[in-house]
């Protein structure tokens, strides 16, 4: 199925686009400026007319969520809070929140955003658009909503959580399409297999899956289990939340909107760009924002950008699915670790269930143990050979040993939000 163009700006020439970034990224410089006394200190030097090309970017100092916090709660505001009509927040391990602001034309221009990418993924004003996404301070929840209200879809907010019932709407409503976090969809799936509803001859048939990572493995699980074609969807709360980035039926990575926010791959270690196809730290400037347009802000996502076009005609940059993040990232005696690698090793046996959790504990000799749980189906006296398999196939793929524990169905807690994959009790 080809799905309509939201935006006559995401066919236009490479050319046309860079030009358009580069005389967005001058105005955004100037405000900041002006406003943010934050980036008037960073920028000495620096005056907005010098931008000539997106070559300039180096010049420009980067953005951390630390920064944020520093500035708490409004301190990198570039209006004055009369004009920030919405604040949101997301959660942070020193116990205050990352606080984002949204001015009226924020909010218009992000429900244009997230229209655009349900519009990349087909879906249609004739669509019912069943939102499992968290609504609060959570941007998923609020954001997917005003886009598929601007698109035209009947929107069920349902948000997070009451498995069974929203297992009955689905069925109830006629859901066309879903919007969850990859682990609830599969959490969705077992709720619904329990009340007896096959999803696959259901109406449902394309899901729209954020927020954490999972790999090509949990995609195929997903589409099998619900009958649909499930897509990904990315964003953070910091550059405006979700339809940053988003893939269409195609899934041939998922189209940035660039014309909003600038993409760079970075080397995490030495912070220099690397080329087209590289991998690396994405990093986003926002150039149409206005309470919160920050530059140059380290996302801690590892992915790269996609050289080459797209069979559906639009010539936005895409990105692959992120996989990873630097500070997600387990260090085990000395070996980078990440769960997606876990995922895509245990998915791809086939005998196991799409739940897991990593253990992370550092024994009396003060080394560090990994050990993976896993939920299978399969009869207990096979287990012994199962775990024996996966620990094979774990050390070849991580490059260290692990301990595999295999427990029945359910017995890994479920979540309704964000699945917690990883314990790393190390830290207590």
């Amino acid at each position: 199925m080809q799905s309509a163009v939201w935006d006559p700006v995401e066919t236009i020439s490479r050319e046309d686009m860079e030009r358009l970034q580069v005389e967005r990224l001058r105005e955004r410089l100037g405000l900041v400026k002006s406003h943010v006394p934050f980036y008037r200190e960073r920028l000495v030097g620096v005056e907005p007319g010098s931008i000539q090309s997106l070559a300039d970017l180096t010049r420009l100092p980067f953005t951390s969520k630390q920064d944020l916090r520093d500035n708490y709660p409004f301190g990198l505001f570039a209006v004055a809070m009369a004009d920030v009509v919405r604040i949101h927040a997301s959660s942070g391990t020193t116990g205050k929140p990352t606080v984002v602001g949204y001015t009226a034309n924020d909010i218009e221009m992000w429900a244009g955003l997230t229209a655009r990418a349900l519009t990349l993924a087909g879906v249609t004003k004739d669509d019912i658009v069943q939102n499992a996404y968290g609504y609060g301070l959570f941007t998923g929840g609020l954001g997917l909503h005003y886009g598929a209200e601007k698109l035209g879809a009947a929107v069920v907010p349902t948000s997070s959580g009451n498995t069974a019932r929203q297992v009955m709407l689905l069925q109830d409503f006629g859901t066309t399409v879903l919007c969850a976090t990859p682990s609830y969809a599969l959490v969705l799936a077992e709720g619904a297999a329990e009340a007896g509803f096959d999803l696959k001859s259901g109406p449902l048939r394309v899901g729209i899956f954020g927020a954490e990572p999972w790999s090509e493995q949990m995609r195929a699980e997903i589409e099998s289990r619900l009958g649909i074609a499930a897509l990904d969807i990315y964003g953070l709360s910091e550059v405006i939340g979700p339809a940053v980035a988003m893939e269409c039926v195609h899934k041939t990575g998922m189209h940035i909107a660039e014309d909003h926010f600038i993409p760079e791959i970075i080397d995490p270690d030495t912070l220099e760009p690397l080329p087209l196809g590289e991998s690396g730290e994405l990093v986003f400037t926002c150039v149409t924002k206005e309470a919160l347009p920050l530059i140059r802000y380290r996302t801690h996502d590892l992915a790269r950008l996609l050289p080459g076009g797209c069979p559906c005609g639009r010539t936005t940059v895409r990105m692959e699915k992120v996989l990873g993040r630097n500070d997600d990232m387990l260090i085990i005696r000395g070996i980078n670790v990440f769960p997606s690698q876990i995922e895509a090793v245990l998915l791809d046996l086939g005998q196991v269930e799409p739940h897991y959790q990593l253990v992370v504990e550092r024994g009396a000799d003060h080394t560090d143990g990994l050990e993976v749980r896993v939920e299978s189906a399969s009869d207990p006296s096979q287990h012994g050979e199962l775990e024996r398999s996966l620990k094979s196939n774990l050390r070849d793929s991580l490059g260290i040993g692990c301990t595999v524990r295999i427990l029945g169905p359910g017995e890994i807690a479920r979540s309704e939000g964000k699945a917690v994959r990883v314990i790393d009790n190390r830290r207590i």
